[in-house]
């Protein structure tokens, strides 16, 4: 990592530093076409930048669970493997770190980390709609 990007304390032991500077800076045509996809207004640093800041913000928990992720798992996804297994492939990648877009796109980027499985839940519903879904469904389910 550069000196710009300091490998987080809260995640030593847990990941190898390549793979966090991997996710970090990315494939400059994936950063690219996210922003775009996604109408994101900035530039590739500030959506890089952005992104760190989440990581340490997040202290190596889930932003909405306060659980460990497994930060091992990044860069380890296999896309075949997903295929050839399906679902119970995927269910062993659900506490894998991943970004949650928390913005709506159009001033500077702003993101939480959270596990896959959680991100899937809450999708681009606000933590308001998110908690009303998970306050109904537990109600439901009493």
């Amino acid at each position: 990592m550069t000196k710009k990007y300091q490998f987080p304390e809260c995640l030593k032991n847990q990941c190898h530093l390549s793979n966090l500077t991997d996710g970090l800076s990315g494939r400059p045509e994936h950063i690219s076409s996210v922003i775009g996809n996604a109408g994101i207004k900035c530039d590739k640093e500030s959506y890089k930048t952005a992104i760190y800041e989440a990581v340490v913000r997040s202290k190596g928990i889930d932003v909405y669970t306060g659980k460990k992720m497994r930060w091992d798992l990044i860069s380890k996804y296999d896309n075949d493997q997903s295929k050839a297994k399906g679902r119970e492939y995927k269910k062993e990648f659900g506490d894998l770190p991943t970004l949650d877009h928390v913005d709506d796109g159009s001033g500077s980027p702003q993101f939480n980390i959270c596990s896959w499985r959680v991100n899937d839940a809450k999708n681009d519903l606000t933590l308001d709609e998110f908690l009303a879904v998970c306050r109904e469904v537990l109600e439901f389910n009493k």
